[in-house]
C-alpha cells in the first residue's frame, strides 16, 4: 500500500491505495465521491472522465498513485460554491440533456474541458468533442443543445414533456 495525496474539488485528501487502484476507485471508494460513474472499465464510455491538473482525463484509465500532489476535480466539484447547480450542471437540467442520468457526469466534465478550450463551438464541433463518451439514451441532440446553452448560444427553449 503507498499513501497517495492529491486536492479534489479544492480539499486536500489523501489515502492509502494499491499499485494497480485506479483514480476512479480512489475517488469513489476511498473518498466517497460517487458522481464519477464506472460504465465499462474499457475507457470507450466516458462516464468516468475527471479533470486532472484542468485536463479531462478518463478515470478507469489512471492509476490513483499517478495522480499524487494533482489537482482534481469531479462532478461534485463542478457545483456552485453554495451547492446550486453549475452553469452547465444547469444547462443539462434545463435542456434535458440527460435521461437516466449514468453518463451525465462525463458529459458535463467533457463539456467543461470543451468550453475551457473553445468558449464558442459550433454544434459539429461539440459532437466531435463528445466522440470518447457514449450515451445510450439521448441520442445526444439534448446534450449538444445543453452544452451551446452553457456557452451562452441561443438555444430553442425544449418543449415540456
Amino acid at each position: 500500500m503507498t499513501k497517495v495525496s492529491m486536492t479534489v474539488n479544492g480539499k486536500a485528501v489523501s489515502g492509502e491505495a494499491e499499485g494497480r487502484t485506479l483514480l476512479v476507485e480512489f475517488l469513489r471508494e476511498g473518498q466517497g465521491l460517487t458522481g464519477t460513474h464506472v460504465g465499462c472499465d474499457t475507457s470507450q464510455c466516458g462516464a468516468c472522465t475527471v479533470h486532472v491538473n484542468g485536463e479531462a482525463v478518463k478515470s478507469c484509465t489512471m492509476f490513483a498513485a499517478d495522480a499524487e500532489g494533482a489537482e482534481v476535480t469531479t462532478i461534485e466539484g463542478m457545483a456552485n460554491a453554495d451547492g446550486s447547480l453549475g452553469t452547465i450542471q444547469q444547462a443539462f437540467q434545463d435542456y434535458h440533456g440527460l435521461q437516466c442520468g449514468f453518463c451525465t457526469p462525463g458529459m458535463v466534465m467533457i463539456a467543461a474541458d470543451l468550453l475551457k478550450n473553445n468558449p464558442n463551438p459550433t454544434e459539429h464541433e461539440i459532437r466531435d468533442y463528445l466522440e470518447g463518451n457514449i450515451c445510450r439514451c439521448t441520442g445526444y441532440h439534448n446534450i449538444v443543445k445543453a452544452i451551446q446553452a452553457a456557452a451562452g448560444q441561443s438555444v430553442p427553449a425544449v418543449a415540456a414533456e
